[in-house]
């Protein structure tokens, strides 16, 4: 099959939740022996292992938006921001005349910013296959954030905006879903969300992985033990949420412990919370050795939607974690067995203690860990779901 990936950053490096999965299916589709073009937004040369390993790659700026821009959507229009994020008429016109110039079997945007050349792309290719890869039900990700923020005074204008936002979101996801010849979730639960959206309501799903191989092997870094450990985009508000909360209410039950805030884009707010006890690293070239360094690592999510790449990342590197059932969500029966899960400050900190004080525990729950990602969630055997909806799709 000819396949024409549409994505809104170079899928590699991955340096994203989004980017992992997108550069996990790309390399998937290619090893599986299908041919692979890339259509994607970058403001810089992409990557050699990008352009060796597609036939063709393509690429436009990023386009950018002012504040003024924002606000006069939010105010002038119905349309979710999220819609014109990373949309521009350039990007536009190229996508077309690609897909003028060119014949795809399967065109597939992945991730809801690049759902807004989803009807450019039908529109240019009636005769492609369109398929939406989400990565989170998006319209649910905001009213959750929505119901977490309104309980604090000071986040009251941020609740007003996620539940103005919800609601647009969900008109806007509902027309992409509708619009694609077959949308893919990450889990049931998103499955579950985005099926009312569709009238025959299938909701394909391929969850997330990875390359477990490549996290094997990996040399700790030095860190102040006991060492936990938090990775992920830390503008991403699910993930600041998280970090403030576990700094606020857990931490300071866990005496002694050393947080480690692993991703890039810290926002101000995460950067305020370095101090004695919590490092704020910043970008690193890799995660791997502050995995291989942790004691624990700790996923004390409240808010967000789909399959925690960050907690595969973890589970392949062997270590001991604890999580709350919103973080894990999206993973298998067996993959919960390999992790402690917590849902209130008291319960997390309580679960973090008990591993602290038990390495026997810790390495038995790491090395379930590693042998549930290898057999569920390698994209060598997730990959062959995706393959079996396009076949779905030409029959």
């Amino acid at each position: 099959m000819r396949i024409l990936m549409v994505t809104t950053s170079p899928p590699y490096p991955a340096t994203s939740g989004g980017a992992l999965r997108a550069f996990g299916i790309l390399k998937g589709l290619v090893l599986a022996g299908h041919e692979v073009s890339l259509f994607t937004l970058a403001d810089a040369p992409l990557n050699p292992a990008l352009t060796t390993l597609c036939a063709h790659t393509f690429s436009q700026p990023v386009p950018r938006r002012t504040r003024i821009q924002r606000l006069r959507t939010l105010l002038l229009s119905g349309d979710a921001d999220i819609a014109h994020r990373l949309y521009s008429k350039r990007a536009a016109d190229a996508l077309a005349q690609v897909l003028h110039e060119h014949t795809y079997d399967i065109v597939q945007y992945e991730g809801i910013e690049a759902g807004c050349y989803l009807p450019i792309g039908k529109r240019a290719a009636p005769h492609s296959h369109h398929v939406f890869d989400t990565f989170n039900a998006e319209a649910q990700l905001q009213h959750t954030i929505y119901t977490i923020e309104r309980a604090q005074p000071r986040r009251l204008p941020m609740a007003v905006y996620s539940w103005l936002q919800s609601r647009r979101i969900a008109r806007y996801e509902g027309m992409l879903c509708r619009l694609a010849d077959a949308v893919c979730a990450v889990s049931e639960e998103d499955a579950a969300l985005l099926a009312p959206y569709r009238d025959d309501r299938r909701i394909h799903i391929v969850p997330s992985g990875i390359w477990v191989d490549s996290y094997q092997d990996g040399m700790p870094t030095a860190l102040q033990q006991p060492a936990l450990v938090f990775t992920g985009k830390m503008d991403y508000r699910p993930n600041v949420d998280a970090v403030q909360w576990f700094c606020d209410a857990i931490l300071p039950k866990l005496e002694g412990a050393h947080l480690y805030i692993v991703g890039q884009q810290p926002a101000a707010s995460v950067q305020a919370l370095a101090g004695a006890r919590v490092t704020v690293t910043g970008s690193v070239p890799s995660v791997l050795p502050f995995l291989y360094g942790a004691q624990v690592y700790v996923a004390p999510l409240r808010m967000g939607s789909g399959t925690r790449l960050k907690l595969l990342e973890a589970m392949a590197c062997g270590c001991a974690i604890v999580a709350t059932t919103l973080a894990a969500a999206g993973l298998t029966q067996e993959a919960d067995s390999a992790l402690v899960i917590a849902d209130d400050a008291d319960g997390f900190a309580a679960a973090v203690r008990a591993l602290l004080v038990d390495p026997d525990r810790r390495a038995a729950l790491g090395e379930a860990a590693r042998a549930c990602v290898r057999q569920r969630f390698d994209w060598s055997v997730i990959v062959p779901r995706l393959l079996a909806v396009y076949a779905e799709l030409s029959a």
